[in-house]
């Protein structure tokens, strides 16, 4: 595993299991398949609903909670200060624990205007010890420049959809600059046809590995944190599998060629969902 230092000095696994769209009575056996494969970094929401069926999965896994990286997010519906105090205390004891390593904030919805008020819990959650690090997911550049405007603490974490389609190298530009990690979600596109790309196919016969681990390496030499999803053992033991090459500038090179700028989930100025 390699790991990532965040600019409090906290250190995450670079590569974490995310458990997007698994259902709660399904989410312990893949946690326990992907702890069992190595992975320490855990990432689930509020909105997820399977943050008790993860408490479950750590709590009977017996490995010390130190060693684990646990992130969770508030939803859209709890945006506002008191709401998300009391979103984060219902997150902590579904997840049966003490504290939250990364909390953020799931989406802006500037239409309601709260996402300043609502990241400023984070930064009381922070400043109390409940959580280690906070951050945000989905926010676009004007986000981010009001809550350093508006907030003492700058996040560490911008959680945002990236792949080969949707490469974001603007906002990986603006994270560098301002000393907060990107992290992706959707690293895969969920797989599909970018794993049917000839330039990722070749790379894959190359290097003697799978399309999927292509991309994840791609993420990992972009500096990126990265949290793929799977329910299938294979898979998950598969992705964890990325530590033992290296892809050369010119892969990188063949990679960066594929964006499209395409988009696959909501435009974060337009998520308004509760």
């Amino acid at each position: 595993m390699q790991y990532v230092t965040l600019h409090n000095g906290v250190t995450i696994p670079q590569l974490g299991f995310g458990t997007y769209l698994i259902p709660n009575e399904q989410v312990a056996d893949a946690i326990k398949h992907a702890l069992d494969a190595g992975y320490r970094h855990i990432d689930t929401a509020q909105y997820y609903k399977n943050e008790s069926g993860i408490g479950e999965a750590l709590k009977a896994s017996g490995i010390n909670r130190e060693d684990l990286f646990i992130t969770t997010k508030v939803w859209n519906s709890h945006h506002g200060y008191e709401q998300t105090l009391e979103a984060f205390e219902e997150s902590l004891e579904r997840l049966k624990l003490d504290y939250i390593d990364l909390y953020l904030v799931h989406w802006p919805c500037p239409k309601f205007d709260k996402y300043v008020e609502t990241y400023k819990a984070l930064e009381t959650l922070y400043k109390e010890g409940k959580v280690r690090a906070i951050g945000v997911c989905n926010f676009d550049i004007e986000h981010l420049e009001r809550l350093f405007a508006e907030c003492e603490i700058k996040p560490m974490i911008n959680q945002v959809e990236c792949h080969p389609y949707f490469q974001q190298k603007e906002m990986k530009r603006f994270c560098r600059e301002h000393q907060i990690h990107f992290e992706s979600w959707s690293p895969l596109y969920r797989g599909e046809e970018v794993l049917e790309e000839p330039i990722i196919k070749e790379l894959a016969k190359k290097h003697g590995k799978t399309p999927a681990q292509i991309i994840l390496r791609w993420h990992l030499q972009e500096g990126s944190i990265v949290i793929p999803k799977s329910v299938n053992p294979e898979r998950i033991r598969k992705n964890i599998d990325v530590f033992d090459f290296t892809l050369s500038d010119e892969d990188m090179e063949l990679i960066a060629s594929l964006d499209r700028n395409q988009q696959r989930g909501p435009v974060p100025k337009e998520m308004h969902r509760i």
